[in-house]
């Protein structure tokens, strides 16, 4: 296996895993981010409430990205099955 597809399919696999959580990321942190605004303003210092909402907010973005996710995952894994077919001929 030589150095330079090692780094390629290395990067490749970071940039595939930066891409099917991004959105759960930016959801949670909007979400974490408006609910510390709502208890600055209210005076509500209760921990639970904001994991409620990030709870409920990744969830619906997993539902909703699930597809998608899976898709980039199986188009990354044929790429890498395919590298490592032409390695065997």
């Amino acid at each position: 296996m030589d150095g330079d597809l090692v780094l390629y399919l290395g990067r490749r696999a970071l940039e595939t895993a930066l891409l099917v959580s991004a959105p759960v990321l930016v959801v949670a942190m909007v979400i974490g981010i408006l609910t510390a605004m709502l208890q600055a303003v209210t005076s509500v210092r209760d921990m639970t409430l904001g994991m409620i909402f990030k709870l409920a907010g990744v969830g619906i973005t997993v539902l909703l990205t699930a597809g998608w996710s899976l898709q980039v995952v199986m188009e990354f894994t044929h790429e890498v099955f395919s590298h490592v077919q032409t390695m065997g001929h």
